[in-house]
């Protein structure tokens, strides 16, 4: 999930190009996207694009981010979009175990209702000081939360921070990152509002790659492949996971625990990191990783 691109719910005109566009996933908005006269007429376009089957035909992961607990949209929202085909609610304002537990719970009786049968999870929001200091508790708070994402504007906003100063963007994702480890769940990135400026969104995009984040929201298509580019895995990267992995395979064969390939040392945890490159490049269809993304598995 490279690639995350926003589409407001109350545009049905935009479904089509964005389920044919290159974003790994679409992230449907309900909430700040889509006026309180039009929410219901936003659900209804969702609920039927969920269940056309060009939806499923895209292949690519389908998000809703719906309107948080306290505003009364949310179960209305919840009811109208957990649909075969659904794979993520996005829970903004996430603030509290106890809301995410509702939260939980809410989807799960929609699944029931509306004949759900796959697992729909959770990706919270973490857009205030507080939800970032218990980060990952939130995330711990229901086997249903799949990643954390972080909102750099609705964060550093009220504190009056510049949402461009680089040390309190690092220091951010680097927080939120730490809490989704914890947590054993994945880390997303903030959107980037300056649509022009594509060398700053390319900076962030490989600032989050280096901290391990998944992948960048995208407010345009234009930020698309950006994201794309950014976390996807070099053929460097590829190319010495391979021999990680081989050197693995050598080495346990040996009975050795740790050894060295291209000069660095090796064990549990690189190697960990090597078979998930190769599996992300065989994901991707990168023919240079299928062989050792077998060998990957293969461990």
């Amino acid at each position: 999930m490279r690639s995350k691109l926003f589409v407001p719910g109350s545009r049905p005109e935009l479904f089509a190009k964005a389920l044919a566009g290159a974003a790994d996933a679409l992230s449907f908005d309900l909430e700040d996207a889509v006026a309180p006269s039009r929410k219901d007429e936003a659900r209804g376009h969702l609920a039927r694009l969920l269940a056309a089957p060009e939806a499923a035909a895209s292949g690519k992961t389908l998000i809703v981010r719906v309107n948080a607990l306290d505003t009364g949209q949310f179960h209305a929202d919840v009811q109208a979009v957990v649909r075969p085909g659904l794979h993520l609610v996005n829970l903004p304002k996430a603030e509290r175990e106890a809301d995410v537990v509702a939260a939980a719970s809410a989807v799960e009786q929609a699944c029931r209702a509306n004949g759900v049968e796959g697992p729909v999870g959770l990706l919270l929001n973490i857009e205030s000081p507080r939800a970032l200091r218990r980060a990952a508790s939130l995330a711990a708070a229901h086997p249903s939360v799949a990643g954390l994402q972080l909102g750099l504007g609705d964060l550093f906003e009220p504190a009056g921070i510049a949402r461009r100063e680089p040390a309190a963007v690092q220091q951010a994702m680097f927080a939120l990152r730490m809490a989704a480890a914890e947590a054993g769940v994945f880390a997303y990135d903030s959107a980037f509002a300056n649509i022009e400026d594509e060398a700053g969104y390319r900076a962030e995009a490989e600032l989050a790659r280096s901290l391990g984040y998944i992948g960048k929201s995208c407010i345009h298509p234009r930020q698309v492949p950006l994201a794309n580019a950014a976390f996807r895995p070099t053929d460097e990267e590829i190319a010495h996971a391979g021999r990680v992995v081989q050197a693995a395979r050598e080495a346990a064969a040996k009975g050795t625990a740790a050894f060295v390939v291209d000069g660095r040392m090796i064990d549990g945890p690189f190697l960990r990191r090597a078979e998930a490159v190769l599996r992300a490049a065989a994901g991707l269809g990168l023919t240079d990783a299928s062989n050792s993304a077998n060998a990957a598995e293969a461990q």
